[in-house]
């Protein structure tokens, strides 16, 4: 069965507001049987979607499930290359291992690898990210910016304001950026950010952005062990979100970020991330695999290094940390 052509035929019973579809048409306009119409129809069913056959008329789609499948995302993008390309699985071990792997076979700049559910979703130092089904948002995107490779880590910074700015613009909320990756909203965690790298010594081949973002979780939707910690944007505001839509958004801002990082460099980010802050006039306690260390965390420089005074008066740069703000 052709998977291009039921997500064709998805979209236009998305797109016939109510009106009903003929079968005959449908066939006659992809080239196929009323039989392979009818057996589109059945697996875009058993997908979720209740659609209503009436005799001699066609069919009228009554109800669609909550997908982050590309034609519901589709319909809400604004961008030229980002989320053009979507690899969408229902259930899958890791996006990011999925797009790694893409991203080394030639997926094009902007391709986002995106799951229902992830069995073995990983953040930062390969920890664990519950990644339930159906309530969040777990995708990978693969960029290809045309800079050097020391230049990559700042992604992880462009990411994080791309993301805050998207909740902002359909929650009302405004997440605090906490250094490096995660986004925290009432000190709770929302969103975790893990980029990853594919380059030579002097060239970028890819970067891997992988986003976390808890959307339609109630408390009970985590596990014990991290309900003191994690938070969601319907636990925050009350509401359930469209998560399609604020995929769309992420890809909006990624991409609109992600050009003016390469036309301007990181000095605009840079004031964008800091205005977001939740970490910058803080006191901290850096934990790095060599040694901790506690001061307070003054500014980051443009690359992107946290800079944490200590209390004896020295600047010292933190370029990976878990970082605890006392």
């Amino acid at each position: 069965m052709n998977i291009n052509t039921k997500e064709k035929i998805i979209a236009k019973l998305l797109s016939s507001q109510g009106e009903p579809l003929s079968g005959q048409k449908l066939a006659e306009e992809f080239n196929i049987s009323r039989t392979m119409i009818w057996k589109h129809l059945k697996s875009i069913e058993e997908d979720g979607y209740v659609i209503e056959a009436i005799k001699k008329k066609g069919y009228i789609l009554q109800s669609i499930p909550e997908l982050v499948s590309p034609e519901q995302i589709t319909p809400f993008l604004e961008t030229k290359s980002i989320g053009r390309n979507i690899l969408y699985f229902p259930v899958c071990e890791s996006t990011q291992t999925i797009a790694s792997e893409e991203a080394r076979n030639g997926a094009p700049h902007g391709t986002i690898v995106i799951a229902e559910e992830q069995t073995a979703g990983r953040g930062r130092l390969e920890r664990a990210w519950d990644s339930s089904a159906n309530k969040g948002i777990w995708m990978s995107v693969i960029i290809r910016p045309k800079i050097s490779p020391q230049y990559a880590p700042q992604f992880t910074l462009v990411a994080a304001v791309a993301i805050t700015k998207a909740i902002e613009d359909l929650s009302n909320c405004t997440p605090e950026i906490k250094w490096p990756n995660d986004l925290l909203i009432s000190g709770k965690k929302v969103t975790g950010i893990l980029t990853e790298l594919q380059a030579d010594m002097d060239q970028v081949h890819s970067i891997i952005i992988g986003i976390g973002v808890n959307v339609n979780q109630s408390i009970k939707s985590f596990d014990e062990t991290v309900q003191s910690i994690a938070t969601s944007l319907k636990m925050e505001t009350g509401n359930d979100f469209n998560r399609a839509e604020l995929v769309a958004k992420i890809a909006y801002y990624i991409e609109k970020y992600t050009d003016m990082y390469v036309e301007n460099g990181f000095a605009p980010i840079k004031l964008l991330w800091e205005s977001y802050s939740g970490t910058i006039g803080k006191r901290i306690k850096a934990t790095m695999l060599t040694e901790t260390l506690e001061g307070v965390a003054v500014s980051i420089t443009n690359d992107g290094v946290l800079q944490l005074k200590l209390d004896n008066g020295e600047i010292k740069g933190i370029y990976s940390a878990d970082i605890d703000i006392m």
